[in-house]
């Protein structure tokens, strides 16, 4: 069923861990995956260019239809294949409101954690300042205060007690913060988050490679 699909992806990337993650939760076997690495600049390949002219990862092609943007893909495959595997849109309205308004929170989240993580890259040597690093760090700080908070009143997974497409969407940069050091003491809902679907099948069976056995990171250790 999935012979027809095509994902080129890197590993530690969100973007592509979420197609991954949803890929196994709807039971999409035999797609053909490949592991390009952005070290050696194989995003900017012209295979990955035939399909996503940015030059960027993922790079997702199903049958006829390329759907590049890691959001847009989910919905794509969860509304295409409903019935099969892990119904993951709620029937309930109040569960669905709750799914929705985290998943589109997180483009929110991912900003803020990226102003931290990637200024040193992002920005030139001469244009960096030490006080737009610390507003950064504070609005982070900010932002994952508000996520400990929503955790601190949901059951396992964001949405209630099951797993739907903002836990798809939004578990992969969970887990990025602690893999870069987030302090567990400092953000106890978040890491009980983290460690509660850790060892679901979906997100066991595709957890980045690249953080196989790798030792651990500091950068979000005192945030």
């Amino acid at each position: 069923m999935a012979k027809d699909m095509t994902l080129l992806w890197g590993s530690g990337s969100s973007p592509c861990w979420r197609i991954q993650i949803m890929l196994e939760e709807k039971q999409l076997k035999g797609c053909n995956q490949k592991l390009l690495s952005f070290e050696k600049m194989e995003h900017k390949s012209q295979e990955v260019l035939d399909v996503n002219l940015r030059g960027q990862l993922p790079a997702f092609k199903c049958g006829k239809h390329i759907l590049n943007e890691s959001y847009a893909a989910c919905f794509f495959l969860e509304n295409q294949y409903k019935s099969q595997g892990t119904k993951l849109i709620p029937d309930s309205p109040d569960a669905q409101a709750l799914m929705y308004q985290r998943m589109f929170e997180t483009f929110t989240f991912s900003q803020k954690i990226a102003d931290v993580i990637y200024y040193n890259y992002l920005v030139p040597e001469g244009e960096r300042h030490d006080s737009a690093v610390q507003r950064n760090r504070e609005a982070l700080t900010t932002e994952l205060k508000l996520w400990e908070g929503y955790l601190k009143k949901t059951d396992c997974c964001l949405a209630g007690k099951e797993f739907t497409l903002a836990d798809v969407l939004v578990y992969p940069g969970v887990a990025y913060l602690f893999y870069c050091g987030l302090c567990r003491e400092r953000y106890p809902a978040l890491a009980k988050y983290y460690d509660g679907l850790k060892d679901r099948p979906s997100i066991k069976a595709t957890w980045p490679p690249t953080w196989q056995g790798a030792p651990a990171q500091d950068v979000l250790k005192t945030i």
